[in-house]
């Protein structure tokens, strides 16, 4: 039988167990203080509305990304090469046996800034000062598989928590009765859930799903929010008595199944009229092409991006795919550009007009950049050592070009930005620095940017 070894602070005899059981948590308790944005200042894990606040100033308040699956070519968009032109046709590899493709569109100067933009983008041209050019991209992979992945979580050889989760887990969303992380029509492929699931965190920062890529979003709504058959008053009901029944004994994990539950419950009657496009204006829907069959449903992507800005959701990732252009790129490229060009600038501009564009990041950009050769007679194959991502709003240079690669396109060679250090530069305009959002787990603290990753402070405004 233990004998007594102390007393607590009201007299009563502690035995050497319990000593040794409270010293346990105590440790577990000091260790938790040490795991940056764990569980500070009495947070419930999983819970969204009780957040810490960033780190520092947020220059953005949320992120809004446009992700073009497949690779966009970025000596045919926003990554002017003339001497690519001036060798279109000549040897580049003779083991290879490769020859140069030079680009088949026209660059111009665009706006004040003079960035050079292909006239595939004639609208988002006349957004040109405000956008933020990243033309020295690179990521560790050139095949969808791992670089899809790695965009997404940092990781392709385990499945992490996407980007959005971590965003969300670090600040919260702003609206209680809404996801903090919406994915609108995501890949299925090379990833699928996993791209915008929360892996080791709590469900509640999975990214919440409408649609799926390719599906027209005219009748788009949320899955498995609605319950005719039972009452929403019994719901709550069924609520409070899983809390009773839980009580204090909740893990972390089972806490954000209930807040999803609960979340689920309050969307029925907030996340319907989000949804409805039917309020704005004839001049709105024009503006981002609704209406017009080439750019109806990415339009409706882009609107519904700015109408979950507006409600206060935290991280928007719209999907729009293929730009895997191996074959037939004249033909390809053109019909990807047409689709997304006028709702991306229709998009910057409706933010900008309503004051949103300040404080909102908008990113754009693939997994992986193409190839300056010739591929299959008629396209460009994966490149991975040099590619252009877009910035707007939210903190960084309007009208600004980062970095260069080589004068065919082939590797970023001046200021190269690796995708971790696009990952970093993300969360530190959100306020948070990505060396101190982390999360134990499996016995060990982990984050988004995992051992790498430097803030591109050049883009900063």
């Amino acid at each position: 039988m233990s004998k007594p070894v102390q007393q607590n602070s009201s007299g009563h005899s502690v035995s050497r167990r319990q000593a040794i059981k409270g010293i346990g948590a105590g440790l577990g308790c000091l260790a938790a203080s040490s795991f940056g944005l764990n569980v500070q200042a009495g947070t419930t894990l999983g819970s969204l509305g009780d957040a810490p606040a960033p780190h520092f100033p947020p220059k953005a308040k949320r992120v809004i990304f446009l992700f073009m699956r497949g690779g966009p070519s970025q000596m045919d968009t926003f990554d002017y090469k003339p001497a690519l032109n001036k060798s279109d046709g000549k040897e580049f590899d003779k083991k290879k046996k490769t020859k140069l493709f030079g680009s088949p569109w026209k660059f111009k100067q665009r706006q004040e800034s003079g960035l050079w933009i292909s006239e595939l983008h004639p609208y988002l041209a006349q957004c040109a000062d405000d956008l933020c050019l990243i033309r020295s991209m690179k990521t560790d992979s050139s095949a969808h598989p791992r670089a899809i992945p790695l965009l997404h979580t940092g990781s392709f050889a385990f499945v992490r928590p996407s980007i959005g989760s971590w965003i969300v887990y670090g600040l919260g969303s702003e609206n209680r009765d809404l996801p903090g992380f919406i994915t609108i029509n995501p890949t299925r492929v090379f990833g699928g859930p996993a791209n915008f699931g929360s892996a080791f965190l709590p469900s509640s920062y999975s990214g919440t799903r409408i649609g799926w890529e390719g599906e027209s979003l005219k009748n788009a709504k949320f899955s498995n929010v609605s319950n005719k058959k039972v009452p929403r008053s019994l719901q709550q009901e069924q609520m409070k008595l899983l809390r009773s029944m839980n009580g204090q004994y909740i893990t972390p994990e089972a806490q954000g199944v209930m807040d999803s539950f609960e979340l689920g419950m309050r969307m029925q009657d907030v996340a319907p009229n989000v949804m409805d496009i039917s309020q704005e204006s004839k001049e709105t829907l024009e503006q981002y092409g609704i209406g017009e069959s080439t750019t109806d449903n990415f339009g409706r992507q882009c609107l519904l991006a700015r109408r979950f800005v507006e409600a206060g959701v935290r991280f928007i990732e719209l999907g729009h795919g293929s730009w895997d252009h191996h074959k037939d790129i004249k033909k390809g490229l053109p019909d990807k550009c047409r689709q997304t060009d006028k709702p991306m600038a229709g998009l910057l501009k409706d933010l900008k007009q309503r004051g949103l564009l300040e404080d909102t990041l908008v990113v754009w950009g693939g997994e992986f950049g193409r190839l300056p050769t010739l591929e299959f007679g008629s396209g460009r194959g994966h490149n991975a050592d040099g590619f252009t991502f877009w910035m707007a709003g939210g903190g960084v240079k309007g009208g600004y070009s980062h970095g260069e690669t080589d004068e065919f396109g082939r590797r970023s060679v001046i200021d190269p930005v690796h995708l971790y250090d696009l990952q970093a530069t993300i969360l530190h305009l959100l306020g948070l620095d990505h060396k101190k959002l982390v999360y134990r787990y499996g016995g060990r603290d982990f984050r988004l940017t995992d051992i790498h990753g430097e803030v591109v402070h050049k883009i900063v405004s």
